[in-house]
């Protein structure tokens, strides 16, 4: 009954993602006057709908994407509220209105998630055993600054470098100590599961409005970051696709988060409740950061793809047949569709491992 119960709420959390996520292609379509045919939460039959002026409202059964289906979005329609027939810009506009939502709702998230918990600053707390950054000569209580010439803003990020691409080569931490600027170059410790450097947070800290604001912006910035680096170490093949993970190794890791939430509660149910809310509110910023990430790829099918070729057509003044744009498209959501099915046996694996 708690498996059951923790993937609902995944599965909320998803839905509120991707709800508004549609929700800017929607909005952005109805600002430009283009008749919007159905805007829908979901995939497969409709459960429930209704209809309101010339756009039909649904849910459907399989709570895994949705759409928002324009008159024109895939064929040419000479209709004065179609999207074939808006100029390229605002066409544009309503296709990139999607991930830009997306990154709007990770950056209202941080604001609550930061103005409750805190940020975690890059600030050294303390080291483990046999520290090399200690041994180097880094002290508790310096900020890092730069790691590998790469600026630094939570300590977060230091972790990312360290579990992404990280090979044992040399590394260089840049700190400031009393307003002075100290640069440290170390040998990185190999452990069972990687590389260390024996640094620890010196925790989360709390800030005013203004503070809050702007660390609200750079973990919407950390979270571009994260997913533009685990697409660079992809493509260069320092992780493989055994590492990726879809839907379903998602709801794995958050019905176990939701569990460990439970836990540390210790048997409060007020904390409890509150505990699951936060971590899903970090979940929901993390998923929506990266659906807005990777909708912006230059790939077929995609919001980025569909984007880059109306870039095209505004650089050559020449629009792409409907047709042969139709089957660039078809051809990416195959492809994306089969590395869907890939990533989710993998997960299945995993999960009976």
């Amino acid at each position: 009954m708690n498996t059951i119960f923790n993937i609902i709420i995944a599965l909320i959390v998803f839905s509120f993602i991707i709800f508004f996520h549609e929700l800017g292609h929607f909005l952005l379509a109805k600002k430009n006057g283009i008749f919007v045919n159905e805007f829908a939460i979901g995939m497969g039959p409709a459960l429930f709908s209704f209809q309101k002026k010339e756009t039909k409202y649904s849910i459907r059964a399989i709570p895994m994407g949705g759409f928002c289906a324009m008159l024109g979005e895939d064929e040419a329609v000479m209709d004065e509220h179609s999207f074939s027939v808006k100029s390229v810009w605002a066409r544009i506009s309503v296709v990139i209105a999607g991930p830009v939502f997306n990154f709007i709702l990770a950056f209202l998230l941080s604001l609550i998630l930061i103005g409750v918990c805190g940020y975690d600053a890059p600030t050294v707390g303390g080291f483990s055993d046999g520290s090399p950054a200690k041994e180097a000569g880094v002290l508790e209580g310096d900020l890092i600054t730069h790691f590998n010439g790469h600026r630094i803003y939570n300590f977060r990020e230091i972790l990312v470098y360290m579990q992404i691409g990280q090979t044992g080569e040399d590394i260089t931490l840049n700190v400031m100590r009393d307003g002075k600027a100290y640069e440290y170059t170390f040998t990185p410790e190999k452990t069972d599961t990687g590389y260390r450097i024996g640094v620890a947070s010196a925790g989360y800290q709390k800030g005013d409005a203004i503070t809050v604001a702007k660390y609200s912006a750079l973990e919407l910035r950390y979270q571009i970051k994260t997913v533009f680096l685990s697409l660079k170490y992809l493509v260069t093949g320092k992780i493989g696709v055994k590492n990726m993970s879809g839907p379903v190794g998602i709801v794995s890791m958050m019905s176990d988060t939701i569990n460990e939430a439970k836990e540390s509660a210790a048997g409060d149910t007020k904390l409890a409740i509150i505990n699951v809310v936060l971590n899903m509110i970090n979940f929901a910023i993390l998923l929506s950061a990266n659906l807005g990430m990777m909708n912006l790829l230059p790939f077929p099918a995609l919001d980025g793809g569909r984007t880059f070729l109306l870039l095209i057509e505004a650089f050559f003044k020449k629009k792409l047949p409907a047709d042969k744009e139709a089957i660039i498209n078809m051809v990416g959501f195959v492809l994306l569709i089969l590395l869907m099915i890939v990533v989710m046996f993998q997960d299945i694996f995993k999960l009976l491992k």
